[in-house]
């Protein structure tokens, strides 16, 4: 079940044939991990990149007052990795933990850079990826600059509701750059709204 769903999201992002899919797939391992584990801490190089098949994790750090800010909430068939630390092989700057019990798909940077080397489907699949993951940040930075907290709000709550039963709200509020207390307030104004 973990490879179909790594297959199916594979063939999603990058048309292939059923047997590249699978040869790719199964280069991936399983792991089942419990609520609260880090996959990645700051400080130590990230080698691994996680398929989250079922399950949510957090990306965090801290701000210069030591604030704990969520810089990215993974959710079923996302990706996660601190990708400059997995790229560059040099310590993350980030934490990445799980929120509730996971189920991922995991490969190795060496069995990535192999596969990079030995599957062309594999190689472009890693092109088209980079290039996804560009355009969320530059979104994501856009979105931060010109939509107001509410806005945040209302497309996190129209592309990913399941987050909102899953992660708690505070670090939902710094995700979206928002207070606690305005989280609430946001979240109050759509309930009388809908």
């Amino acid at each position: 079940m973990p490879h179909e769903k790594l297959k199916n999201y594979l063939q999603q992002v990058l048309p292939m044939s059923i047997e590249k899919a699978t040869q790719i797939t199964e280069t991936f391992s399983i792991k089942e991990v419990t609520k609260n584990t880090y996959l990645i801490e700051e400080g130590k190089i990230c080698n691994t990149s996680h398929f989250i098949v079922d399950g949510f994790a957090r990306m965090y750090t801290f701000d210069t007052n030591g604030n704990d800010v969520t810089t990215m909430i993974f959710g079923n068939s996302m990706f996660a990795n601190d990708f400059t630390s997995f790229f560059k092989r040099e310590p993350a700057s980030e934490n990445l933990i799980t929120m509730t019990d996971c189920v991922t798909c995991y490969l190795s940077f060496e069995d990535l850079q192999k596969n990079f080397h030995t599957i062309p489907e594999f190689r472009e699949f890693g092109r088209m990826m980079l290039i996804n993951n560009c355009i969320n940040l530059k979104k994501r930075m856009l979105s931060m600059i010109q939509q107001t907290g509410e806005q945040r709000y209302a497309h996190l709550m129209e592309a990913h509701p399941e987050i909102l039963q899953n992660i708690p709200l505070k670090n939902i509020a710094s995700y979206l750059g928002v207070t606690d207390t305005s989280l609430s307030r946001i979240r109050r104004d759509f309930a009388t709204k809908n």
